[in-house]
């Protein structure tokens, strides 16, 4: 619990812990423009470490990490494959266009967040003066709009052979890549290994304050930090935040288990209260969507208010479709307050009078 309210909107509510407070307070630093801030250079050590691969770059926020990265794989009039419910095309503000000129090919995403091979392959470009060129494959892993699914290595590893006889290189937007990694039980860089790049979040299960790492080869890495300071995102003593992420990959990456195991209790609870429908065994890491059943005489509005009233946030998801989010801050007293209170609301709107 967080200031007084169960806040299931996302992970990205989390404060940081104390043991992150009293390393920012300590945090050795110098301006990270010149290369000269310690801290950030350890971060960028530590997750490329953990990634496997060559080097790292410390970013402001994920959309941040996700744009630099498709800056620096593609030109201007360059295509990239992406899903149709991925990060990148329906929540970062067309900034791969708007920004880069660069066009998103959307293709459908299936309900466990993977892109059908198929489905790639017939969406690159063949070489015709009529079309763009083919670049980038992106995928994102956990998928956030599908359940929080995570994308199993072997699939991962065919996108890469695919991706490969075409010429073409592969991006993760791994915002939850550890997530991903415990709930299948792999090493964080075997998920990391099948792609050329991949991005992923200190802000948000991982419980820091702020920032995101992009991983790849160091050419990469050299080039993408030319465009980070391009697009603003060139930080001075950014040591203070970059300590809280080192603090981070070391306490929070294992604990997540917790935060999926709670998240498979809302679900399963949420599958019993009437009025409410939900795919529960779909859950395998930290994000529940459900939906209000469209006969219940309940409004969007009116369930998150009485929610609030209840001291409960859940975000909106759609119409009729909302999304919880367990994270550090989230225990089980949480989870069960929570069910109760959606059972209560739930189960007055059935009764009536009609909340609208």
């Amino acid at each position: 619990m967080l200031d007084g309210w169960i806040d299931l909107r996302s992970d990205t509510v989390t404060h940081p812990t104390p043991a992150m407070r009293e390393a920012m307070a300590r945090a050795e630093v110098g301006d990270d423009v010149f290369e000269e801030d310690p801290t950030v250079r350890r971060l960028e050590e530590v997750a490329a470490e953990r990634m496997g691969k060559e080097a790292a770059l410390f970013v402001a926020s994920g959309t941040m990490a996700n744009l630099v990265s498709l800056l620096t794989h593609c030109g201007r009039g360059d295509e990239v494959i992406v899903g149709d419910q991925a990060h990148t095309f329906l929540s970062e503000v067309g900034g791969m266009a708007a920004l880069g000129g660069i066009h998103p090919r959307p293709v459908p995403n299936q309900p466990d967040g993977t892109i059908r091979l198929e489905d790639i392959e017939a969406a690159i470009r063949t070489e015709d003066v009529h079309h763009p060129r083919t670049r980038l494959i992106a995928l994102e892993n956990t998928h956030n709009r599908c359940m929080g699914a995570a994308l199993p290595p072997d699939y991962l590893q065919a996108v890469r052979a695919l991706a490969d006889r075409h010429g073409l290189r592969v991006h993760i937007d791994g915002a939850r890549i550890f997530n991903a990694a415990v709930a299948l039980g792999v090493p964080a860089a075997e998920l990391a290994r099948h792609a050329d790049t991949v991005t992923f979040c200190l802000s948000k299960g991982l419980c820091a304050p702020v920032g995101s790492l992009i991983c790849g080869p160091a050419a990469f890495i050299r080039e993408a930090r030319r465009v980070r300071k391009m697009v603003g995102g060139g930080m001075r003593q950014a040591g203070v935040l970059a300590a809280a992420g080192l603090v981070a990959l070391e306490t929070m990456v294992d604990r997540l288990a917790e935060d999926h195991r709670r998240a498979r209790r809302l679900a399963e609870g949420l599958a019993e209260i009437p009025g409410i429908r939900i795919e529960a065994h779909r859950v395998q890491t930290n994000i529940v969507i459900f939906e209000l059943d469209p006969q219940l005489p309940l409004s969007e509005e009116a369930f998150l208010a009485a929610l609030a009233e209840r001291r409960v946030r859940i975000l909106r998801w759609g119409p009729r479709r909302f999304r919880a989010v367990t994270h550090y801050w989230i225990d089980d007293t949480d989870i069960d307050q929570a069910l109760r209170a959606i059972a209560e609301v739930v189960g007055q709107a059935m009764r009536g009078p009609h909340l609208s």
